[in-house]
């Protein structure tokens, strides 16, 4: 092959991990799997610059390198290499009877972009477990298990703030309202895209969610309505406020909005595709 990839020198000044303790990361745990330039000279990837990162995050945790090596590779020497293989490996763990995702969430939201590891292993690995609870494959405490990581890893996420340059942005679930994992979603892809995210999850009444909107001034109101129970809720409750007060900026959406709901209650509807909401808003 050519001479492309990284070497030793140039991953050890990205992680902040010496040259010595990353051959022996990698000639003892396997960790890092280095590719062989035309003259026999070893390189690195992006893949293997993020596995040394996220080992560092688990040693400063109190782990020891053996441990941390194991929960990146359950099978020695082999850590998941594409967003595919992780998403697979989430569903099997989910499923085995001490499951512990969080190594495997960690690993992903270490390897790749926000927007890949939500659309591409988050957003499916729920819908799998989704569908392998419906067939019974799956027992509800397994679900809520894996509901429970994801939720902690994406509120995680959400705490990593950032200098906000496009406003506040108020996200709530319509009353009533349980499921909020795509709005999580919604809120970290937001805060990584520039905004001051005020999240105020499950079940909010709308009058509150338009109180704390005004009070700080936000240039946007998000609800969330997944049951079509709820999203009759949410649009009587809008329009109860309407009759009362100027709606601020609203946004609705998840599995039960629609542009007709929108349109019904005065706010706007983007749609299902989360990676598509965040640059409409920005453009709003």
């Amino acid at each position: 092959m050519s001479g492309g990839g990284l070497n030793i020198a140039a991953v050890a000044r990205r992680t902040g991990v010496g040259e010595h303790t990353l051959r022996k990361w990698e000639q003892r745990y396997g960790v890092l799997r280095p590719i062989r330039t035309d003259g026999g000279q070893r390189r690195y990837s992006e893949e293997d610059v993020g596995r040394v990162d996220w080992l560092s995050a688990r040693l400063k945790e109190g782990y020891r390198i053996g441990e941390a090596a194991a929960m990146l590779a359950p099978t020695p020497g082999e850590a998941p290499k594409s967003p595919v293989e992780l998403r697979d490996a989430l569903i099997a763990t989910a499923s085995s009877p001490r499951a512990d995702l969080r190594p495997l969430l960690d690993h992903a939201f270490t390897l790749y972009p926000l927007e890949q590891t939500l659309s591409e292993v988050i957003a499916p690995c729920l819908a799998a477990i989704g569908d392998g609870w419906a067939d019974g494959e799956l027992t509800v405490g397994q679900e809520h298990l894996t509901t429970a990581a994801v939720r902690a890893r994406l509120e995680r996420s959400l705490t990593e703030r950032r200098a906000p340059v496009r406003g506040v942005g108020v996200l709530a679930c319509a009353p009533g309202e349980q499921h909020e994992i795509g709005l999580l979603m919604l809120a970290c892809l937001l805060r990584a895209d520039g905004w001051d995210v005020i999240y105020l999850g499950q079940s909010t009444p709308v009058a509150d969610a338009v109180a704390i909107t005004t009070e700080h001034e936000a240039a946007l109101l998000a609800f969330s309505v997944t049951m079509r129970e709820h999203a009759k809720a949410l649009a009587a409750s809008l329009q109860a406020v309407r009759r009362t007060r100027a709606l601020p900026a609203t946004v609705i959406g998840g599995a039960s909005a629609s542009s007709m709901l929108a349109k019904a209650v005065g706010a706007r509807y983007f749609g299902s595709d989360l990676a598509a909401v965040v640059p409409a808003l920005r453009e709003r």
